[in-house]
């Protein structure tokens, strides 16, 4: 690897560990294409929490759109991701409009507008997390389409529900709530009361109904699991955490305002190692 793709390594083990393991188990020859990815969409997912308001979020969004869009401001050298990325893209043709539609999803974060509905919330999750499946799977195909179009959306949708559903203390404090205004309405979820802190019966059916929908998106992955071949299936090995997570989050006494619901590392290593084994039997 050449220092940029060291450097999206590193960045990557640091913001988001889960995907830095996965990328160890896969082919050797695709690591550097996978760093360079997950560390590009750890850093996107990451710009709410670097600024005060949201115009100096959407300027550093842009600057990735430039970025894309061959405009470099003649910054692209002192940003070893983007360098990565750049070279990521090129060598494996990416489709640039994925990546563009990705930063356009993750306006969203930036403000404390509520997700409308769980539609909505799907469609969010697709642009981003099932994007970034799909796109890891054409990294691991050598460039080529790996026909996981279906597989990768139900991946992303359950990925990204339960990990915006462990991060709900940290959206909570800031007054952004991921959870759809559909279904905390379906409930009878007051938001304040989330915003206040206050765990109630009324928001712990919500996130049931949020598990529960959670595992109808893993059954529909299971239910397609042949078009997850060897060849990709170190992009889904993020999967094999769902399922450890959303136990963590039904512990009786687990406040979901209040705790992060979390897994050892040890222990989510070795769930990628065995998965790693026996890919498609672990989801």
């Amino acid at each position: 690897m050449t220092s940029d793709f060291d450097h999206a390594a590193e960045s990557l083990r640091t913001q988001d560990w889960n995907r830095y393991m996965s990328v160890l188990f896969a082919d050797k020859a695709h690591r550097p294409g996978l760093f360079a990815l997950y560390a590009f969409n750890a850093e996107i997912a990451r710009v709410r929490q670097m600024i005060s308001d949201p115009l100096p979020g959407e300027v550093r969004l842009q600057w990735w759109r430039d970025l894309l869009n061959g405009v470099e401001h003649g910054e692209v050298a002192g940003n070893p991701n983007a360098a990565a990325l750049q070279r990521t893209i090129a060598t494996y043709r990416l489709p640039v409009g994925a990546f563009q539609d990705l930063i356009d999803a993750r306006v969203f974060d930036l403000y404390d507008d509520p997700m409308p509905s769980l539609h909505d919330l799907e469609g969010y999750a697709g642009e981003t997390t099932s994007a970034i499946f799909q796109i890891a799977g054409m990294i691991l195909n050598g460039g080529k389409d790996p026909g996981t179009a279906t597989v990768a959306g139900h991946a992303g949708v359950a990925y990204a529900l339960t990990g915006l559903m462990r991060s709900l203390p940290y959206h909570a404090s800031r007054r952004q709530v991921f959870l759809p205004s559909d279904l905390l309405a379906r409930h009878g979820v007051r938001i304040e009361t989330v915003f206040q802190g206050q765990t109630t019966p009324e928001l712990k059916a919500a996130l049931y109904e949020m598990r529960d929908h959670v595992r109808h998106h893993l059954k529909r992955v299971r239910e397609n699991l042949d078009a997850i071949t060897p060849r990709i299936a170190a992009a889904y090995l993020p999967l094999a955490l769902v399922e450890p997570y959303l136990k963590k989050l039904e512990v009786p006494d687990h406040d979901p305002l209040k705790e992060l619901a979390e897994v050892s590392k040890l222990r989510r290593q070795w769930l990628l190692w065995r998965a790693s084994r026996k890919p498609v039997s672990r989801i």
